[in-house]
């Protein structure tokens, strides 16, 4: 049987607008066009959200308050049509070493074994270099939008993504061709 295709999305700076630690779901704000975005994104492809939370190794929030705001933008995206597979994050800060941390491919590894996932026919969309190193790690496409960080966040790393989008509407234009 052939393995799946999934499109991973970034959560913040791709789908809702970049707020460092935010934790308050109410305070959350949709990037324009975003829903709509993930409503396009083909039938054939997952939609798995891959997200690095290092608030809780600094102590910011709780684990339980990370899934409790992923539990409402799920609910939130499915009430607006544009269902989301599966939500992804890391809990770990950037020296703990952990191999789930973003470009690492320790989520992107979980969803492959739970989805049976192609990562030669799958994509990541991200902000942040770091999400288009971890796309390079696995071998899918990658698409950089220019919402969020646009690849300019401190620390950056000099890496080139396959496309480069405005934001994820186009992004998702681009998957479709």
């Amino acid at each position: 049987m052939l393995k799946r295709a999934a499109v991973f999305l970034d959560r913040d700076g791709v789908i809702i607008e970049e707020d460092e630690f935010l934790i308050d779901y109410s305070k959350a704000r949709f990037i324009e066009r975003s829903i709509d975005a993930i409503r396009n994104i083909p039938e054939t492809f997952l939609r798995i959200i891959v997200s690095n939370q290092s608030g809780i190794a600094r102590g910011y929030f709780t684990y339980e308050q990370v899934e409790d705001f992923n539990s409402k933008l799920k609910a939130d995206l499915a009430a607006n049509h544009s269902p989301i597979d599966e939500i992804y994050f890391c809990p770990h800060g950037p020296n703990d070493g952990c191999d789930c941390r973003k470009p690492k491919s320790g989520l992107f590894d979980l969803a492959r074994l739970e989805y049976d996932i192609d990562y030669s026919r799958s994509w990541v969309i991200g902000d942040k270099s770091s999400d288009i190193q971890a796309g390079k790690n696995i071998g899918a496409k990658t698409i950089l939008v220019l919402t969020g960080y646009a690849g300019k966040e401190p620390g950056a790393l000099a890496i080139t993504a396959d496309y480069t989008a405005e934001d994820l509407y186009e992004a998702v234009e681009i998957i479709k061709k």
